[in-house]
């Protein structure tokens, strides 16, 4: 019989910020978690390097029960010319590379080869398995590619794009209702819909794909997931009424002063199932006392989409100095902002018993939120936006990111701080294949030389709101440039691409680059009909940054701002 997927052999002592021990949201699922129901046998395989990619072990699905299973390689391990991986091939259905390859052909665009990938990149709807570690989801959805099998949080915002210039917003339906569904049965949107990554999440965009949805469709269309956003924003400020001034609890921290924010967390402190020996082997190089807090760091980047990141590190060079659990992160906060913007619009449109009164509360709780992270993530001398050490309020001004156009795109900006982010991100981050992700080169993914498509978006995006649209228009062209010019090279759309050699491919990080690729395919198509319609996206007056823009939510930011100075302070 398969345990509880709360039930780990690896239960740690617990966060003494946090207060709490072992995984508090999940609720008992009898489903098959690798790591918890295999125990010794997954570590074994895992740190032997029977496969070269740890997630291959995490997905792969056992022939019997996990138990029966283990008892016959305990039995079996000692025998003379025992074979691990033998043993692995007898017992487990190992998953196959998913092929994302459409045939090349020259007489396509890339415009039209994105639209012939959908179909590659979507799955149908899954059949529940037991012995799976695929959390099944009653709807079709669309995959990354490549070694992402499965569905992905933050990703599908920018996937959504391009299902929209696809006119697929059947698939975009689709994909909302399999995320609602996950929020019903878990608590969140985890990382994706695997049964490993339940004890995380990822930057909360669910509240932005409903708006995205609402605008290709109207505005009651967006109230079905009314209930998954409210869920969502209780996950991620869990906490908030108990946590006191200076210390932090799960999600949640509280300043000096006692202004609230967020941070990013993992509910589990030990090796990720999907980079096990990675982490694992790091981790020994640790004392055993810090070891905990490493594997919290780990999982909490993981969390962030940022995986990994100078961004994150008090060194640079070393991933064990990680310290993302002590940072409030600026685009993280900006992005919790939208989410109670949207409910507050939502409940405000809705219209029922109650909701006024929850409208008005949303409205302030977003207007307290900016207000607290502008006054300590913004430094007026540097004209940038930080991260921000929640311990001593400290912006980590040493280490400048992408992270900043955050902010520009979901409008907490004032006019004076958007148009000096521009000028930095133009005089600093701006390269010949588009924004560069940090200023370090470090061999980390998510740093110099490298530029993500979800980062590319949100930038053109953001400065064009603040009166940059030349700024973003030369950045779109360069994005764009270098994704022709690759794809004619080679046929294939990229996870990430290097923008500052343009003859030279994205490296770093954990695992070969990916192609295929979900984010890639929709951030081309809706940037490429920015510019096919002249639209360099919508730019309302940057002194109003409440006001309605290219992720702005769904009713009149008016009414928001009168409900806003009627909640109770």
């Amino acid at each position: 019989m398969l345990l509880a997927a709360g039930a780990c052999q690896e239960r740690g002592p617990s966060d003494t910020t946090a207060g709490v021990r072992g995984p508090p949201h999940l609720e008992p699922v009898l489903r098959y978690d690798p790591a918890n129901h295999l125990g010794p046998l997954f570590q074994a395989v895992q740190l032997a390097g029977v496969f070269p990619d740890s997630k291959t072990f995490a997905d792969a699905r056992p022939i019997s029960a996990p138990e029966t299973i283990v008892e016959r390689w305990r039995a079996e391990r000692t025998s003379r010319g025992f074979d691990l991986a033998a043993f692995v091939e007898r017992h487990f259905e190992v998953p196959e590379l998913p092929a994302t390859d459409v045939p090349i052909d020259r007489s396509r665009t890339m415009e039209e080869h994105i639209r012939a990938l959908w179909p590659t990149l979507t799955r149908p709807p899954d059949d529940p398995d037991p012995l799976s570690s695929l959390l099944p989801l009653p709807n079709p959805y669309v995959v990354p590619g490549g070694r992402f099998r499965e569905i992905y949080y933050w990703d599908s915002y920018f996937t959504m794009l391009g299902l929209i210039e696809s006119d697929r917003i059947d698939l975009v339906r689709n994909m909302l209702d399999n995320f609602a569904h996950l929020v019903r049965t878990t608590g969140r949107v985890p990382n994706g819909n695997r049964t490993y990554y339940r004890t995380r999440s990822q930057p909360p965009f669910l509240a932005a794909m409903v708006s995205l949805y609402a605008q290709a469709t109207d505005t009651t269309e967006a109230l079905r997931y009314l209930d998954a956003i409210e869920t969502e924003h209780a996950f991620w400020m869990e906490g908030a009424d108990r946590v006191v001034p200076g210390e932090a609890l799960l999600r949640v921290v509280r300043l000096s002063d006692g202004a609230v924010l967020n941070r990013y967390w993992d509910d589990w402190p030990a090796p990720r199932p999907e980079s096990y020996r990675e982490d694992y082997e790091l981790a020994q190089t640790l004392p055993e006392s810090g070891r905990e807090a490493f594997y919290r760091n780990v999982r909490a980047a993981a969390e962030s989409g940022w995986d990994f990141s100078s961004r994150w590190m008090t060194d640079p060079t070393d991933l064990r100095s990680l310290e993302t659990t002590e940072l409030v992160p600026v685009d993280l906060n900006s992005l919790l902002y939208h989410v109670e913007r949207t409910i507050s619009e939502l409940r405000a449109f809705r219209g029922e018993e109650g909701d006024t009164e929850a409208a008005a509360l949303f409205a302030e709780a977003a207007a307290t939120r900016r207000r607290d992270l502008m006054a300590v993530a913004w430094d007026p001398g540097s004209g940038f936006l930080y991260d921000v050490r929640w311990k001593t309020g400290e912006a980590v001004m040493d280490r400048p990111t992408l992270a900043a156009v955050a902010p520009l795109f979901f409008g907490l900006a004032t006019a004076e701080q958007g148009r000096a982010v521009a000028e930095r991100l133009e005089t600093d981050f701006l390269e010949p294949g588009g924004f560069v992700t940090t200023l370090r080169v470090t061999g980390q993914q998510w740093d110099a030389p490298n530029g993500w498509p979800p980062l590319q978006w949100l930038a053109t995006e953001g400065v064009g709101r603040y009166g940059r649209a030349d700024l973003a228009a030369e950045a779109r062209a360069r994005w764009l440039g270098i994704l022709r010019s690759t794809y004619r090279s080679t046929g294939r759309m990229m996870e990430k691409y290097d923008v500052m050699d343009l003859g030279r491919p994205a490296g770093g990080g954990e695992y070969p680059t990916q192609d295929g690729f979900g984010w890639t395919n929709g951030v081309a198509l809706a940037m490429a009909a920015r510019i096919a319609n002249a639209a360099p996206g919508a730019t309302p007056d940057p002194g109003e940054p409440e006001a309605s823009g290219p992720a702005a939510a769904v009713a009149d930011s008016a009414q928001i701002r009168a409900l806003a100075a009627k909640a109770p302070r």
